[in-house]
C-alpha cells in the first residue's frame, strides 16, 4: 500500500444511505433494512459453543454458510437448467459448516433440527439440502434440537460424519481430510 492509500474498517452511523444518492424502491430517501437483533437464535448459540469444542481446534466452524457458496453448479447445462438450479439454492444456507483450520477446505455441512422440522415445508428443504450434500460427497450431520449436549457424544457423531465409507469408496471428505484422518 503506498502511502496515500489507506483502508477505513470503521463504520459511520451518521453518514446516510441518500448522502451516497441510495434510495430504497419507493425512490424515499430512507433504506428498508434495519439491523437483525442477533445472528443466531439462543439455541443455535448454545449449540455452537458445543460444536466448536467437539470438532477440536484442528477445525473451524462458521455459521449460516449458503448453500451456493458450497455447491457450484455443473457445466454443461442449459442456461433455464442453471437458473432453475441456482435458484433452488439461492435462499438456502446450512446453519452450520466445519472447514478444516489449515486450509479451511469443507468437511461436513451441520443442521440443527428443531420442532420446526415437522412442517412439510421445512422437511422439503431438509430433503434438498440433503440431496446437495449427497450431489457434491459432502457428509451433512443433523442434530436433532435440545436443551444440552454433550462434546463427546457430538465429537462421536461429527467424526463418523465424516470417517470414509468402506462401502461407497472414496468421498469428497477423503480428499478433503489429509492428516486429520491420520490425526484420529
Amino acid at each position: 500500500m503506498d502511502a496515500g492509500s489507506h483502508v477505513s474498517l470503521r463504520s459511520d452511523r451518521h453518514h446516510s444511505c441518500s448522502d451516497r444518492g441510495e434510495t430504497g424502491n419507493t425512490g424515499q430517501a430512507d433504506f428498508a433494512y434495519q439491523p437483525a437483533k442477533t445472528l443466531f437464535s439462543a439455541a443455535e448459540r448454545s449449540f455452537l459453543g458445543v460444536l466448536d469444542q467437539a470438532v477440536g481446534a484442528e477445525n473451524r466452524v462458521f455459521g449460516k454458510v449458503r448453500v451456493a457458496d458450497i455447491a457450484t453448479i455443473k457445466r454443461g447445462l442449459s442456461n433455464s437448467a442453471r437458473q432453475g438450479a441456482l435458484n433452488r439454492i439461492a435462499s438456502k444456507h446450512f446453519d452450520f459448516v466445519v472447514c478444516r483450520a489449515n486450509d479451511l477446505s469443507v468437511l461436513c455441512a451441520v443442521e440443527l433440527n428443531d420442532k420446526s422440522h415437522t412442517s412439510q415445508r421445512v422437511q422439503a428443504r431438509d430433503e434438498l439440502l440433503a440431496n446437495v450434500c449427497r450431489a457434491i460427497n459432502l457428509p451433512l450431520l443433523a442434530v436433532p434440537a435440545r436443551q444440552n449436549y454433550s462434546s463427546q457424544e457430538l465429537r462421536a457423531q461429527f467424526l463418523e460424519a465424516i470417517a470414509p465409507s468402506t462401502l461407497e469408496g472414496p468421498t469428497r471428505g477423503d480428499a478433503n481430510r489429509g492428516e486429520h484422518a491420520a490425526m484420529r
